[in-house]
């Protein structure tokens, strides 16, 4: 009877143990790509639930989510512009979840319906290469105007606005200071300048550290490694104003883990998360300490930004840009 009883009590803690093991929650995501492998190897360690995560832009993200509706194959979106993270909303692709940390972040940067909240905010920058501008024997552009000078033709790489919100934000912030058909003009003459229009936000940035190219546009946060590394990179906020995006996290609707998704999305609101966020040279909402030279997005000229506007106008604005400066 004993025996009986031990036998099965070991069946009972190895089917408890092998059910454990199989804790796990599939995930999407958009943050830096050595961001996010910390952010989910920290996760593990503190909860034991494993994270199994594909690395795509928000582009990709939402297009995804979109052809997954039916059966979807994850049940987070973790990083990505906010705008992504609204206009897969405006889908249906989210499900709103309040999280009790989500009271930690300023109403201002999470939806007041609960389908995302921001996790940090960063700017729009130029990032240029500073031995390639001495190369060349110009100087680094300061504003919006300056990326158009005859100097840059051909050194100049930005991502593709159909596949990155990066790119996107760039046009949503460029028609917002400028306002639509001044901002068109503009990104024709851009376009006379652009040298590789990139599937990748960051893949520009990484081009530009590597030689390949004189100057990014991108978000300033996705530069820290490439600064830590050695690359000889300047980031540069320009002088007339920019843009800004709202890092943001989302439950997938119809997710198959949205338990483990809940506590992963709950861990990404605390000061653990938000210090391995810091690290990638942004401000988050928690005290935690900052790499050196971090800026406050309140120490940046940024616009007067809607997000709700330029989410709306997205579809409408990449056709746009397809037509009239692509072709």
């Amino acid at each position: 009877m004993k025996r009986t009883l031990s036998l099965a009590l070991i069946l009972v803690l190895a089917l408890g143990s092998l059910a454990l093991a199989q804790e796990k929650v599939v995930v999407y995501s958009t943050s830096f790509e050595p961001l996010a492998r910390a952010l989910f190897e920290a996760f593990e360690e503190d909860t034991g639930i494993k994270v199994e995560w594909v690395r795509l832009s928000t582009g990709e993200a939402t297009a995804r989510m979109d052809a997954e509706r039916k059966n979807p194959q994850a049940s987070m979106w973790y990083g990505g512009v906010g705008l992504g993270h609204i206009e897969a909303k405006a889908k249906g692709l989210t499900i709103p979840y309040e999280s009790p940390n989500a009271k930690y972040i300023p109403e201002q940067f999470r939806d007041p319906d609960h389908h995302w909240t921001g996790i940090f905010v960063a700017a729009l920058a130029f990032v240029v290469n500073t031995e390639r501008l001495a190369e060349l024997g110009i100087e680094a552009p300061r504003t919006w105007d300056d990326l158009l000078k005859p100097e840059f033709k051909g050194e100049i790489q930005i991502a593709n606005p159909a596949a990155s919100g990066t790119a996107y934000n760039v046009i949503a912030t460029l028609v917002q200071m400028k306002g639509e058909d001044e901002a068109f003009e503009y990104l024709k003459k851009l376009h006379q300048n652009i040298q590789q229009y990139t599937r990748s936000g960051f893949a520009p940035s990484q081009n530009v550290a590597l030689g390949e190219a004189t100057v990014a546009i991108g978000y300033a946060h996705d530069q820290a490694s490439l600064i830590a590394e050695g690359y000889p990179v300047e980031i540069i906020f320009p002088e007339d104003g920019t843009g800004y995006m709202i890092e943001s996290i989302s439950l997938i609707a119809g997710g198959k883990d949205l338990e483990n998704a809940k506590k992963l999305y709950d861990w990404a609101l605390t000061p653990r998360a938000a210090a391995l966020y810091a690290e990638t040279n942004v401000v988050p909402f928690f005290d935690v300490p900052l790499m050196p030279g971090a800026i406050p997005i309140s120490e940046i000229n940024t616009i007067e930004q809607d997000d709700e506007w330029a989410a709306q106008e997205k579809e409408r604005l990449i056709e746009k840009w397809h037509n009239e400066v692509y072709r």
